[in-house]
């Protein structure tokens, strides 16, 4: 493979393209400055204006929200894993039906496991604007985004309607649903009992690691984060683990699962047979099953990334109650 050949497997930080209008709490007040990123795969995006860098998905999908400070997602649950770890700034994660039942702070280099079917949110709390990245189960998301009844009521009233297969409709600019299309249903009273308000204790001990105890736990290998046999364990689709500049020896390697890159801090020479090229703190890169490549940290010793491989495991759910 050229180099030529490697760059559509590549996503920059500074190439990526936001969508502003990506969810059903576009329009709403302290929701509505959000960016939203689909970097392989669509996600669960609600828009048709949607960019996608990389259409082709390993199994899962990765994406990203952008937010300045005090800006929200609203909250709303999935059927398959959904995995943040923070690029840039300090995040507020808060959980329950009413987003009350619990909160945890995460801030750069963390990363949070959320239960599936478990209502959550999220708030830039820092300063500046904030990046956090997102790993999505399965191919197809499982079926999207299912939001809390008080999403859906704020979004109609600022003119936004989400139809029964999941697009959105501006009111503001004269869209209506399709004849025959109905609005997306609230859950029922039944089904809003059945979701469960997860202790915070549990959370942040089955969910959560932290930058700096992965930094310790990878000094001399690669840290397992979510696995069968991970730090956190787990078995949505997917096995992530957190590399530091210690972990890697230079020795070539190659893996029989689709593998992507995700860089938190540093840069890293990547390097095949015919190529190479070096990926900073942002990026993303999809290597496919058999390619073989080194790894090696080029710039710093506190260097890290991430690595995502796919496996045989449903998409989810994580959370059984």
């Amino acid at each position: 493979m050229t180099q030529q050949e490697m760059e559509p497997q590549i996503v920059r930080f500074n190439e990526l393209k936001p969508c502003k209008t990506a969810f059903i709490d576009a329009h709403t007040p302290g929701s509505n400055k959000k960016d939203n990123f689909s970097i392989i795969g669509s996600g669960v995006s609600e828009s048709p204006d949607q960019f996608v860098h990389i259409t082709e998905t390993p199994g899962f999908n990765i994406g990203a929200a952008g937010q300045p400070p005090q800006c929200f997602n609203s909250l709303h649950y999935h059927n398959t894993a959904e995995v943040f770890f923070v690029l840039k700034g300090c995040w507020r994660f808060f959980w329950g039906l009413d987003g009350s039942a619990g909160e945890v702070i995460l801030n750069e280099g963390d990363i949070f496991n959320i239960p599936t079917h478990v209502f959550r949110g999220f708030e830039n709390v820092g300063r500046e604007y904030g990046m956090i990245m997102s790993i999505l189960g399965g191919d197809d998301s499982g079926g999207g985004v299912i939001w809390a009844p008080q999403v859906l009521d704020a979004a109609k009233a600022h003119g936004l309607i989400l139809s029964e297969t999941g697009l959105l409709y501006d009111t503001k600019k004269g869209q209506q649903l399709p004849v025959g299309e109905k609005p997306m249903t609230k859950l029922t009273e039944e089904e809003l009992q059945e979701i469960p308000e997860v202790p915070v204790h549990y959370v942040v001990r089955d969910y959560v690691a932290r930058y700096w105890d992965l930094m310790a736990l990878s000094k001399n290998e690669p840290c397992l984060v979510i696995g069968e046999k991970g730090l956190l364990k787990d078995k949505p689709g997917f096995e992530i683990e957190f590399i530091s500049s210690e972990s890697l020896t230079k020795k070539p390697y190659s893996n029989n699962r689709f593998e992507v890159l995700m860089p938190m801090k540093g840069g890293w020479s990547l390097t095949w047979n015919s190529g190479e090229t070096v990926l900073n703190s942002g990026d993303t890169c999809l290597l496919k099953p058999n390619f073989e490549h080194s790894l090696i940290a080029v710039d710093s010793p506190e260097s890290s990334l991430y690595r995502i491989t796919n496996t045989e495991d449903p998409a989810g759910p994580t959370w059984r109650g």
